[in-house]
């Protein structure tokens, strides 16, 4: 049997932030790669900026749907005309969302009045991050390896199969607690 393609192997989901926040605040504390006096207050800052990742995100994908339907695109060109508008941006999307969030919270903790010292470099805040933004958003391979599983008697590719397809997907993040993404 084939193994099935993952178009989708990280995703961010708006109810995992606080979890990802936190997981970062104390990963890097309990390490000494940064000291504060309010962690509470520096994980508001990085659900600030993962929440502005997803709006950024979801900003994108309404631009790519718009441009798509004016000139009479089809669907099938998403992923091109998403990435293309990102680039533009210079926004990461897919593999490069780990970089560019990674990117934003290292500036944020330089700058930051709530974080009063850095004591790693950038290279080990950077790697310490990617590992965890990317334990949290791997889900989705999970998740749709699990929903193939409840699917496997259905045709892949049809209209039935896709709405199956969400209407899984959708229940088992609701069971997990992701919410939207």
């Amino acid at each position: 049997m084939r193994k099935p393609k993952v178009c989708h192997l990280m995703r961010l989901y708006s109810g995992k932030i606080p979890t990802i926040a936190a997981d970062i605040v104390h990963k890097l504390v309990d390490a000494g790669d940064i000291e504060t006096e309010s962690p509470a207050e520096v994980e508001l800052d990085v659900e600030a900026i993962l929440k502005e990742y997803l709006r950024l995100d979801q900003e994108l994908t309404e631009a790519a749907k718009d441009l798509m339907e004016r000139r009479g695109m089809s669907y099938s060109q998403f992923g091109r005309v998403k990435r293309s508008l990102a680039e533009q941006k210079d926004f990461g999307i897919g593999e490069e969302a780990l970089t560019w969030i990674v990117n934003q919270l290292v500036e944020t903790f330089m700058h930051s009045a709530n974080v009063e010292e850095v004591f790693a470099d950038d290279l080990k805040l950077r790697r310490t991050m990617k590992d965890i933004l990317r334990k949290h958003m791997a889900i989705d391979e999970d998740i749709d390896l699990e929903v193939r599983q409840r699917i496997r008697n259905m045709e892949e590719g049809t209209a039935a199969w896709e709405l199956e397809y969400n209407k899984v997907l959708e229940q088992i993040k609701r069971k997990r607690g992701l919410g939207q993404s």
